[in-house]
């Protein structure tokens, strides 16, 4: 079975609670897919705070710590979280390991400084993933896994090159959130760092927030709690007899007279793994 977390909004980009089983079509490489799986449920969440700690950030370093303390905070008893701090590639550490001790992540935060070097952001991204996805949970129920990732988005020094990220990405179900703090980039330099931040959200499921200034935090802050908690989950077992390494999903929300239109959001596709 082929299992899908999937946010749904309106045209304002307001998250909607309320859409029946019966509204949600899924295609797969274009095919019509039945749907065999259906929760609303507000699942145990795993996810890795990613802070980037390069200089890049220094006006900025306080406020994100507190708006991440605040996100931390909105755990609910079942969740995980992972700390990461991450300037340059050999600069990739592990603050807090996986815990649902919301405290220690907390502390871990305050314990940040910033250093200088250059921004290893995919490298920070594909051990984050590797880490949330590979974890075992001792029950069995459902888990959602998420990155939050915090960073100018100015990738200098990664060891991982993008097409190896985006297909480990694909091999792993996890949504990737991003405060992009892009506003002190020039020209290209700033260009190129906001297509890789979306690309991360986009094809992940995610949502990507482009901060002015520090002010828009708390409102980012409100926006990725609901986000994260507000989905649905969408199972199917795959009726295509494609060999593609790469398949395409696709989620929509039936239109229907008197509703006001609905955008189903999910990752673009998954890749088959090769064994």
């Amino acid at each position: 079975m082929v299992v899908l977390n999937v946010r749904v909004t309106d045209s304002e980009n307001h998250s909607v609670s309320d859409v029946p089983r019966e509204d949600f079509r899924i295609t797969e490489d274009g095919q019509p897919q039945t749907i065999s799986f259906f929760s609303k449920e507000d699942i145990p969440l795993t996810y890795a705070l990613a802070v980037d700690t390069s200089g890049s950030l220094r006006s900025q370093f306080d406020i994100i710590i507190a708006t991440a303390a605040t996100i931390v905070s909105n755990n609910q008893p079942d969740d995980e979280t992972l700390l990461i701090r991450f300037i340059s590639s050999d600069k990739i550490e592990t603050v807090q390991a996986l815990t649902s001790d919301s405290r220690a992540v907390v502390k871990g935060l305050q314990s940040l400084r910033i250093e200088g070097g250059q921004s290893a952001v995919l490298d920070a991204v594909y051990l984050a993933s590797d880490s949330v996805s590979g974890n075992k949970v001792g029950d069995k129920s459902l888990r959602r896994r998420a990155i939050i990732l915090v960073t100018d988005g100015e990738d200098r020094a990664s060891y991982y090159s993008e097409d190896q990220v985006f297909k480990f990405l694909g091999q792993h179900d996890v949504q990737i959130f991003v405060i992009g703090f892009v506003n002190e980039l020039r020209g290209r330099v700033r260009i190129k760092a906001t297509a890789l931040l979306t690309r991360l959200a986009t094809d992940t499921g995610g949502r990507v927030f482009f901060p002015s200034s520090v002010s828009e935090l708390a409102r980012i802050t409100k926006e990725i709690i609901r986000d994260i908690r507000t989905q649905y989950i969408l199972g199917y077992v795959p009726t295509n007899a494609s060999n593609n390494s790469f398949h395409k999903v696709r989620v929509s929300v039936a239109e229907k007279t008197g509703v006001e239109k609905r955008i189903a959001v999910t990752r673009v596709g998954y890749s088959v793994v090769q064994k």
